[in-house]
C-alpha cells in the first residue's frame, strides 16, 4: 500500500540497485513529494516546490553530451527546475543513432536496453551523464521513459514495442537505473490510451518503476493535447500527481481543464506539462494563425497558475525536438534550438516564479473569480478568448494578484484582501519590474488603468493587504 501523504515527506531508504544494471548507487531520497493537503509538491525537507519546467523531449537523443550541458547550463541560468525528457525518443529513437552513435536497445526489444562495459560506451551511460549533469544544476528530471508511439502508433514513427509484459520489465530496469537520482516519472507521451492493453501497459510500466524504484517514486502521465492524465488514471494508486497538455491554443477556454482536473477528488497537485509553445504555428497553421510569440505563451503561465496549478511548463517548438541543421523539423521550426535559448517569452517563465515566490503561503493560493468586476454580458472586462482577466489570492487573503492579458482598463471588487487599506503594485511580466501605485480604500472597488496602451502588452496587478510588509513583487527572484 502506498504511504500517506505525511509519511511520504519523509526521507524513504533507498538500497542499492543491481550493479549489472549499471544503475547509479543512490545517495538521496526521492526529489519531492505530495504535500499534506495533495495540492502542491515538496522537498524532501517539506519546503513547497515550484515546477518551472522545459521542454526537451529530444535532449539525450538529438544531442552531444558538450551540447547537453550548453543547453543545461542556459536553463538554469533562466530559473527553469524542471527539464522533461524522453528516453526512447520519438524522432525514430530506436532506429536513428544519437551524434555519438549511439542505440538505446537491441533491435526494437524495451526488454534488452543495449549496454556496453565501460562508463561511457552506449546510450544509457549518456542518458547518465546528462541526468547527472542535471542534477548537479539544481535540475530534477522529469523523465519520460518512452514516447508514447511505442505502444500506440496513431501517429508519430513508431514502431510499436510494448506489451504489458515487457512494459513491466523495461519500467523496472529503468526504474532501478535511475533510483535515488533527481529524477520525476512521466508515463505515456503525448499518446492518450485507446484500449485496455493500452491501460495494462501503463499501469504494467508504473508497477515496474515502482518495484524498482521504490513506491515513492513520483510518478504522472503526459496525454495528448486538450487531455489531462486524470480522465484514465486519476484513481490509481501510482498516480502522484496530474497533468495537463492543455494544447497549443491560444484561446483562454482551452485552458479550464486545469480548474476541473485540479478540483477532482481525492486532491491531487495539477501541472501543466504542455501548453502553447512559442515559436509554433497556432492550432499548427502558420499561414492562417501565424506562429506564437512570447506573450502567447506567457498568458497560459499566468493562467494556469492562478488557477491553482502547481507548476507550468514552457516549451519552444525549436528546443523540445532540438532542431538544427542536422535535423528534419517538426512543425515548421523557424530557428535552430542554440537560437531559441534567447527566445523573450522563455526568458520571461522565470518572472512569474519570483512573482509568486515573493508572497508567503503562494503554495496554498486559490482561484479568486469573484474580485473581478465582471462588465459587458459576465465577461470580465476586457473580455474573453485571449484576453480572459485571471485572479488568485492568498489563503488568508492576505495578498491577491490579477493578471490582465491586454493592456486595458479592469475593475478589482471592494474586499479583495483582508483589512481597511491595501498597497497596489503594478507588476511587468516582460521584465519583472514592480512599480508601487499607493494606498488605497478595500471598501470600494478600485479602477485599475494600465499605464500603457497596445494589444500585445500584459500586466499583473498585487495588491497587499493592511499591515502586510511584504517586499516588492518577484523581489526574490533567486527563489
Amino acid at each position: 500500500m502506498r504511504r500517506s501523504p505525511m509519511l511520504r515527506r519523509f526521507l524513504f531508504p533507498l538500497l542499492g540497485a543491481i550493479s549489472a544494471t549499471g544503475a547509479f548507487a543512490p545517495t538521496q531520497a526521492a526529489p519531492l513529494s505530495v504535500s499534506e493537503d495533495g495540492r502542491y509538491l515538496v522537498t524532501p525537507d517539506g519546503e513547497p516546490f515550484f515546477w518551472l519546467g522545459d521542454t526537451a523531449w529530444e535532449l539525450f537523443h538529438r544531442l552531444a553530451y558538450d551540447e547537453a550541458i550548453a543547453y543545461l547550463d542556459d536553463r538554469a541560468a533562466r530559473g527553469f527546475t524542471v527539464i522533461q525528457a524522453v528516453a526512447l525518443a520519438e524522432h525514430d529513437g530506436l532506429k536513428a543513432k544519437t551524434p555519438h552513435g549511439y542505440l538505446p536497445l537491441h533491435g526494437t526489444d524495451p526488454a534488452r536496453p543495449l549496454m556496453i562495459d565501460g562508463p561511457d560506451n552506449d546510450y544509457w551511460d549518456h542518458v547518465d551523464r546528462v541526468v547527472e549533469a542535471a542534477n548537479d544544476r539544481g535540475l530534477i528530471v522529469a523523465l519520460l521513459p518512452t514516447w508514447g508511439d511505442k505502444w500506440n502508433l496513431k501517429w508519430g514513427l513508431g514502431p510499436v514495442v510494448f506489451t504489458p509484459e515487457n512494459a513491466r520489465v523495461y519500467g523496472e530496469w529503468i526504474g532501478a537505473r535511475y533510483r535515488g537520482k533527481d529524477v520525476i516519472w512521466v508515463l505515456g507521451g503525448d499518446r492518450n490510451p485507446e484500449t485496455d492493453e493500452h491501460l495494462a501497459i501503463t499501469d504494467a510500466m508504473a508497477a515496474g518503476i515502482e518495484a524498482a524504484a521504490g513506491e515513492d517514486a513520483l510518478i504522472t502521465f503526459h496525454p495528448q493535447g486538450g487531455s489531462g492524465s486524470a480522465q484514465w488514471f486519476h484513481d490509481r494508486p501510482w498516480l502522484d500527481f496530474n497533468m495537463r497538455q492543455n494544447g497549443h491554443n491560444t484561446d483562454y477556454r482551452h485552458y479550464t481543464g486545469t480548474i476541473s482536473d485540479r478540483a477532482r477528488d481525492p486532491a491531487k497537485p495539477l501541472v501543466e506539462g504542455e501548453p502553447l509553445y512559442e515559436g509554433i504555428p497556432i492550432q499548427f497553421d502558420a499561414e492562417t494563425n501565424g506562429y506564437a510569440m512570447a506573450l502567447d505563451v506567457r498568458r497560459p503561465l499566468y493562467w494556469n497558475l492562478f488557477n491553482g496549478a502547481a507548476g507550468h511548463t514552457y516549451g519552444h517548438n525549436s528546443i523540445w525536438q532540438m532542431f538544427d541543421e542536422r535535423y528534419w523539423g517538426a512543425i515548421d521550426p523557424i530557428v535552430t534550438w542554440r537560437e531559441a535559448l534567447l527566445a523573450t517569452g522563455g526568458d520571461d517563465m522565470r518572472h512569474g516564479k519570483a512573482l509568486l515566490t515573493s508572497r508567503p503561503g503562494w503554495e496554498k493560493r486559490v482561484r479568486a473569480p469573484e474580485i473581478i468586476v465582471e462588465r459587458n454580458g459576465g465577461k470580465s472586462v476586457p473580455g474573453g478568448g485571449a484576453q480572459t482577466v485571471v485572479a488568485t489570492r492568498s489563503a488568508a487573503g492576505d495578498w491577491a494578484m490579477v493578471y490582465v492579458p491586454v493592456s486595458r482598463p479592469v475593475s478589482i471588487a471592494a474586499g479583495a484582501v483582508s483589512g481597511e487599506t491595501m498597497t497596489a503594485w503594478l507588476f511587468d511580466p516582460r521584465t519583472g519590474a514592480a512599480t508601487p501605485l499607493g494606498q488605497h480604500d478595500t471598501g470600494e472597488d478600485f479602477a485599475f488603468t494600465p499605464p500603457e496602451a497596445g494589444e500585445r502588452i500584459d500586466w499583473v496587478l498585487v495588491l497587499d493587504g493592511d499591515g502586510s510588509d511584504f517586499p516588492a513583487p518577484g523581489s526574490l527572484d533567486d527563489r
